[in-house]
């Protein structure tokens, strides 16, 4: 799917503030403390308060619960508030027990979170993709609860996502290497809409696992008609080569800055990449457009005489796409200059790091129609 289109011209209306959400790991911690306040005292909180790592303080009404003599069982469904996340509405569940003593807090997936399985990710191979700063987080609630009940901290700790496995078919997940279902994630318990945070960390958590496996060539691309193109062009290309960049140049560029590989290709629609060569690093239509005035510059350059022809009709056209439908009509290779123009962009944000970069234009069709590098 390719996510926006890149080309609308037209004005959108203001809307009012957008509603923030909450992290799987903050949904996680919130079920933990929960769940672990019912062990050690007969009764659920609920709602269920927790910290956030910059001290935010949220309560989470609890969705089911489940009290045994060994084990507290307590869920949380998420909101995530006004962000497009697949997880919005999904049941995260914690299911706590006491441990052997020594053992300290230990981590399980339950039905619905994956395991990772290959290394460049934040957790080694073998271990369920519970992150790190959920792990902490859930770590201090079960040290503070049972220093305050003077018990020792000994406890495991399984998460699950009720129908996980299905929704981590939506996410980079399987392309990460992590199996049988979803990752818990989050770095400040909060989910803002649109911050495109989660999606950037994917980038780079693509970048890591393509290096840590040794691989030599990359390829980003906008979307997945882009990325299909690439693919027939490279199919011995593994499947962790491909990054789903979407309208994330910048975000992937600045971090191959420090993570280089060898090559790095960029496959995109036209509208997409003319943004990039226009020197924009995020490619969304709400967030960068396309300068039909710097267009037509390029075509004038091409044919002086074409781009006196095509002024009018270029400056007043409603999409990027319609300028390619003129000037290839006009007999004219704009997606050329285009493919090579992004690529000096690119070039540019890495800043001299030892990446070759090549830049594939794709058609709505599916073809490649220019290439660069």
């Amino acid at each position: 799917m390719e996510f926006g289109v890149g080309e609308d011209r037209a004005e959108k209306p203001d809307a009012a503030p957008l509603r923030r959400g909450w992290t799987t790991g903050a949904c996680a911690t919130a079920a933990t403390r929960a769940a672990l306040t019912a062990l050690l005292t007969g009764d659920f909180p609920d709602p269920v308060e927790i910290i956030l790592p910059k001290g935010e303080t949220p309560a989470f009404v609890l969705n089911r619960t489940a009290l045994a003599a060994d084990q507290a069982m307590a869920s949380i469904v998420k909101d995530a508030g006004d962000d497009p996340d697949v997880t919005h509405l999904a049941e995260i569940v914690a299911t706590l027990r006491f441990g052997e003593p020594g053992t300290g807090v230990r981590f399980h997936a339950g039905p619905g979170v994956g395991m990772v399985t290959l290394p460049g990710l934040p957790l080694p191979p073998g271990e369920p993709a519970i992150n790190p700063v959920p792990r902490r987080m859930m770590t201090d609630v079960v040290e503070a609860l049972c220093a305050a009940h003077g018990r020792a901290p000994d406890v495991t700790i399984e998460i699950a996502v009720t129908n996980g496995a299905e929704l981590a078919r939506h996410t980079w997940n399987p392309r990460l290497g992590i199996v049988g279902g979803l990752s818990i994630l989050g770095t400040t318990g909060i989910v803002h809409p649109f911050s495109c945070s989660a999606w950037i960390h994917s980038i780079h958590r693509g970048v890591d696992v393509a290096r840590a496996a040794g691989l030599e060539h990359v390829v980003g691309a906008t979307g997945s008609s882009s990325e299909a193109a690439a693919r027939a062009r490279y199919p011995e290309l593994p499947e962790i080569a491909y990054l789903d960049m979407g309208d994330f140049a910048g975000g992937l560029l600045k971090y191959m800055r420090q993570h280089p590989v060898e090559r790095l290709t960029i496959a995109g629609g036209f509208a997409k990449l003319t943004k990039l060569a226009q020197g924009a690093m995020d490619l969304h239509s709400g967030r960068s457009q396309v300068d039909f005035t710097a267009l037509h510059v390029l075509v004038a350059g091409l044919d002086p005489d074409a781009g006196a022809r095509l002024r009018e009709a270029v400056l007043g056209a409603n999409t990027a796409k319609a300028v390619l439908d003129l000037t290839q009509a006009a007999g004219l290779d704009l997606g050329a200059i285009v493919a090579a123009q992004a690529r000096a962009q690119a070039l540019a944000q890495l800043r001299g790091t030892p990446v070759a970069v090549e830049v594939l234009v794709v058609d709505r069709e599916g073809r490649v129609i220019a290439h660069a590098g």
